[in-house]
């Protein structure tokens, strides 16, 4: 079990002129102690306009200062967002190297895709094309740490001639990758790309050992076929983290950070509107909270062992690892039981105090760590024996670095050129038509919401009965969620979804609508079918205002509402596979 602290350089409003300055110099500190109390990892995201949620817009800056004040503690890109249009495939290898000389080998290489409209939208990238994106990027970065000079590259979205990508790095191949996680099936993505997973899923540990097993079967067959030049087997998880001498002052200390965290990942990505520049989050936060599923009385000093307590994938916890050392400790044990490599934790959130990060990175070192530590290196070892023959036969599928078969001469002109005719001719009217018919698409559903959300803003449930009550306006509804189905989100299910919503208020009867998923795409037909998959029971109120964004899918089942009959990891990836992001 290794350990890791983790940073959004979250910083709620009100901002003062040195806010940012103070954030800043505030946890080069932390990192300075962490790496003295013998913290194995630090991880650094890479966020754009995400306003209080992520000031990390230039993680390799911040590490490089890091690293200068280090010796040991590995320096974690959690992620580099490897988009084109945000990071030329040729920046990211050269600062990745050189980050890796300045800090003698201490890089670990997370890589991502992004997903917020925010940064999407702010890089004017098409969604639906990031997946692919990734892949290219991703080989292309690997290729060039490795080949000398790099052979070039052709692809739909990274094109490039041949250079000689300068300096290398100190680790070789080259640094360790991963890739960030939010479902069950990027973990299974990560495996086969023989990379490690850094799940940002706050998932319970008990459901973590199903993750693990899963990573490892793919990582150990034929399926797994590196993409980059070295195997990094490894799954890590995150969760908030606060420790106290009392379990009353670690939530008094923590939750509130823990909770800003969940709801302004929520906020960003999820179907809030954001004004830039105008927009107070943590106000939101403060007034919404409660309704959000956060409330501050839900977590109760009870001595109970530690759960993390889910509200939608990849969308915040109640609690993660805020308590006593003893309760952080048997969590951790947990944890360690499922097969988790590594267990981050995230200090560094809302309004937490930098004393208090402090005090809680000296107790955790202090009371909790020692035991993990007795007899890591021959488990680690172990582990090491005991995937050699797999790690050897994927990398026997990789397909090597490629050598030039002659000189390549630079040549401006006419590399330029070349790229011009490639533009010209990169997208068929076809192609063009239908990437112009899905942003079409999208554009109506989010006006189709942005009007759904007008019509239940303030309506109790007995109007919201009524007046969505009716077969034809359901048919309405759920044939316009059947029409949002992205696929690529589904991770290849292919079954039966069926919702009950019950009519409490009125004491009309209920009604049953079932969304069918085969050959990637979905129906809706009124009625309940058999064996589903999932079965989903809302009151028709709460469905609309979960399908107008007015309320977070979590806040029906917090307050008894609402129930899931089935498939739980399938119930988590519903917003996304019917329209709403994932954070990664």
């Amino acid at each position: 079990m290794r350990f890791g602290i983790f940073y959004e350089h979250q910083l709620p409003r009100p901002w003062l002129q040195w806010s940012e300055a103070q954030l800043y110099r505030e946890a080069l500190e932390q990192i300075e102690l962490a790496d003295r109390l013998g913290i194995d990892y630090v991880w650094e995201v890479e966020h754009h306009f995400l306003e209080e949620y992520s000031h990390s817009s230039a993680p390799e800056v911040f590490l490089a200062a890091a690293s200068q004040r280090t010796t040991n503690i590995r320096l974690g890109h959690g992620i580099v967002n490897v988009m084109p249009q945000v990071n030329h495939p040729a920046r990211v290898a050269e600062r990745l190297a050189t980050l890796d000389l300045v800090s003698n080998g201490r890089v670990d290489y997370g890589t991502g895709e992004s997903s917020s409209a925010a940064e999407l939208g702010g890089f004017l990238i098409e969604r639906e094309h990031k997946r692919e994106m990734w892949r290219e990027s991703l080989d292309a970065i690997t290729r060039m740490l490795v080949e000398e000079p790099f052979a070039g590259s052709d692809g739909q979205w990274v094109q490039m001639p041949p250079r000689n990508v300068v300096p290398k790095a100190v680790q070789r191949p080259h640094p360790p990758v991963w890739v960030a996680c939010s479902r069950r099936e990027t973990i299974h993505e990560a495996a086969r790309n023989g990379i490690g997973a850094l799940s940002f899923s706050f998932v319970e540990p008990e459901d973590a050992a199903r993750w693990v097993r899963e990573y490892y079967e793919l990582l150990d067959s034929e399926e797994c076929v590196p993409a980059g030049f070295g195997v990094n087997a490894n799954v890590a998880v995150v969760l908030p983290m606060m420790l106290a001498p009392s379990e009353a002052e670690a939530i008094e200390r923590g939750i509130d950070g823990a909770h800003f965290f969940g709801y302004s990942l929520g906020h960003y990505y999820g179907l809030s509107e954001h004004v830039p520049g105008r927009t107070d989050v943590y106000k939101e936060f403060a007034s919404n909270r409660d309704q959000a599923g956060f409330a501050r009385h839900i977590v109760r000093p009870d001595q109970a062992p530690l759960g993390v307590r889910l509200l939608q994938e990849g969308l915040g916890s109640l609690r993660g690892a805020i308590g006593t050392p003893a309760q952080v400790s048997d969590l951790v044990r947990r944890y360690e039981e499922a097969g988790v490599d590594q267990v981050i934790f995230v200090l560094q959130a809302g309004r937490n105090r930098h004393e208090h990060i402090c005090e809680s990175l000296e107790l955790f070192a202090e009371r909790v760590m020692p035991p993990f530590l007795d007899g890591r290196d021959q488990r680690e070892a172990a582990k090491a024996e005991r995937l050699e023959t797999a790690i050897g036969a994927a990398l026997s599928r990789r397909e090597p670095a490629r050598e030039l078969s002659s000189p390549y001469v630079i040549d401006e002109q006419a590399e330029v050129s070349a790229a011009r005719r490639r533009a010209h001719t990169s997208q068929s009217p076809r192609e063009m038509a239908a990437s112009a018919r899905v942003r079409a698409r999208r554009a109506a559903r989010e006006r189709a919401i942005k009007l759904l959300a007008r019509a239940v803003d303030g309506a109790d449930d007995a109007r919201l009965e009524r007046r969505f009550g009716s077969r034809v306006v359901q048919r309405a509804m759920f044939s316009a969620m059947a029409a949002a189905f992205e696929p690529d989100a589904a991770g290849g299910f292919e079954g039966r979804l069926v919702y009950e919503l019950d009519r409490p208020a009125t004491g009309a009867p209920p009604s049953c609508w079932t969304i069918e998923v085969l050959d990637g795409r979905a129906v809706a037909r009124r009625g309940a079918a058999r064996h589903p998959a999932l079965r989903i029971r809302f009151p028709l109120s709460d469905f609309v205002r979960v399908a107008a964004g007015t309320i977070d899918p979590a806040v029906p089942l917090l307050r008894d509402r609402a129930s899931f009959e089935g498939d739980f990891s399938l119930a988590a990836k519903l917003p996304e596979m019917f329209g709403a992001p994932s954070p990664y």
